[in-house]
């Protein structure tokens, strides 16, 4: 396959990421009327948790057997597109029971795992310089991605599920495609054909890994349950006066906002450092959890913009945490390490969530996001200690 440019690479891997993870999303947007042909109430959480296992699973799998590493990332990519793609597919074509959607809906996640860790090993494979800005772009579009079911909500569109899961299947192949035959494998990619059971435990000795993947979690366990409760926070501080439409378009504008400084921040750190960008971004959207105590006597176009600021800065240093990852490994380690960071990073997610559905019965929506605050306090405490630890000899050669 003849060589591209860095340029033009992430260009394809950037658009081939948001159709690949399409998949992801389409569970969202189609769970409300999936829970109403099967007689059952929302059953969003379930499908959405559903996912979430399979690519905590499938990450850790990759992660485990150094796929990414082993084998041509581009393949890796292409080869997952399709088989999530299919999984997908299987929902419609398989009788229509709830374990049989959750089953499959399990593997679109743990298929996913060869597309989102490894779209971003792939543009560490083709940037030595930038790659904060890089990876900025390509999360961005998975934030966007992840923004689009609320705005379809909004919008009021009624499109049927089946639909939906036939073009989003259909965009995934379009993007395995676009990686799997146009993007051949980067300058800075180095092969470790070698399976080692011992390389997790190594890498685990890693104190520049630590750090980077300590602020990761500590920005995962707040992430996810501000994502999962912006619609019941925005509910909450307008006393109930919001239409539903008015609600889904807040929670899309407040969820893709940060899209855009996941790729405002990766420009951002091309000048300062990944390291400034996510420690302050960090920093600030734990504030931000205090913070909301503050405002819900505060008139809507306050709270608003607020959330805003919130949903900015909650999402701007995931690239730049993944960034320290990759740039804490060498070349030949890229990919199980980012994998297995994600993986980590999503169960942490989970934990949380549920941790927030089981203080809503104890107290208010403000007051359980504030509690969020822990993850960040604890990201920014790790990252900072093992950072200024000395690296052990190991680790340098």
């Amino acid at each position: 396959m003849k060589m591209i440019s860095s340029r033009s690479a992430l260009i394809l891997i950037v658009i081939a990421q948001f159709l690949g993870t399409s998949l992801w999303f389409a569970g969202n947007a189609a769970a409300p009327e999936i829970s109403s042909i099967l007689g059952e109430n929302s059953l969003i959480a379930s499908i959405t948790s559903a996912v979430q296992l399979g690519f905590i699973i499938g990450t850790f799998f990759y992660a485990l057997f150094s796929i990414p590493d082993r084998f041509a990332p581009g393949e890796v990519f292409f080869f997952s597109a399709i088989l999530a793609a299919t999984a997908n597919i299987l929902v419609i074509v398989l009788p229509f029971e709830l374990p049989i959607i959750l089953s499959c809906r399990f593997l679109v996640g743990f298929f996913l795992a060869g597309i989102y860790p490894v779209g971003m090993k792939i543009a560490a494979d083709y940037f030595e310089k930038g790659l904060g800005a890089a990876l900025g772009y390509l999360v961005g579009a998975l934030v966007l991605g992840t923004a689009f079911p609320h705005l379809l909500n909004g919008l009021g569109l009624d499109i049927s599920w089946k639909l939906i899961f036939w073009i989003t299947s259909g965009l995934a192949i379009i993007g395995g495609a676009l990686v799997g035959f146009f993007v051949p494998d980067g300058p800075y990619r180095k092969a470790n054909p070698k399976f080692d059971f011992s390389l997790i435990p190594k890498l685990s000795k890693i104190n520049a890994l630590k750090s980077a993947a300590s602020g990761y979690f500590g920005h995962m366990w707040e992430l996810y349950t501000f994502w999962a409760f912006v619609p019941m926070v925005i509910i909450s501080l307008s006393k109930g006066s919001f239409s539903q439409p008015t609600i889904s378009l807040i929670s899309f504008a407040v969820i893709a906002v940060g899209g855009i400084s996941c790729a405002v921040g990766g420009l951002i750190s091309q000048k300062t450092g990944s390291t400034k960008v996510a420690q302050v971004a960090l920093t600030g959207s734990g504030l931000c959890c205090l913070f909301l105590l503050l405002v819900p006597t505060s008139p809507s176009f306050i709270w608003i913009a607020f959330l805003l600021i919130w949903g900015i800065l909650v999402t701007a240093d995931s690239p730049q945490f993944s960034t320290l990852v990759s740039q804490s490994v060498s070349s030949e380690y890229k990919g199980t390490a980012l994998t297995l960071v994600n993986s980590l990073g999503f169960g942490i997610s989970i934990l949380s969530i549920q941790m927030g559905h089981y203080l809503l019965q104890l107290m208010s929506i403000e007051k359980v996001m504030a509690l969020l605050v822990l993850g960040p306090m604890m990201g920014i405490f790790l990252f900072r200690s093992f950072a200024k630890k000395k690296r052990p000899q190991t680790e340098a050669s």
